[in-house]
């Protein structure tokens, strides 16, 4: 159980990232540069993974989720690291399910 935690941490530490300051990043450039669809939001999703900030950001998510997994309380650990793990783990599946059924379905233009 504490290897299935620690992935769980690791993986919603990594889509935590992404989805906060990726997607807020992919807005600003989406704001300034004009562009619209699903090319300037996955444009900038490689670029934010290369970042050594958003690694240090992950860094704080994992630490964050690992110690509240380990808390003894099993409602706190319950509210405070299994239902916001859960969400955004499939919220950020959800979005690479997304991303991939647009490019596979849609024309390339």
């Amino acid at each position: 159980m504490t290897y299935l935690r620690a992935g769980l941490s690791a993986i919603a530490a990594i889509f935590a990232a992404l989805l906060g300051a990726g997607l807020i990043t992919s807005f600003r450039e989406i704001s300034n540069e004009r562009q619209t669809g699903l090319g300037a939001v996955a444009g900038v999703l490689p670029d934010s993974l290369l970042s050594p900030i958003f690694w240090l950001i992950v860094a704080a998510f994992f630490a964050l989720f690992f110690v509240a997994g380990r808390i003894v309380n099993r409602l706190l650990r319950i509210l405070v690291f299994w239902i916001p793990a859960l969400v955004i783990t499939t919220a950020g599946f959800s979005l690479i399910f997304l991303f991939a059924y647009a490019w596979l379905h849609f024309k390339r233009g």
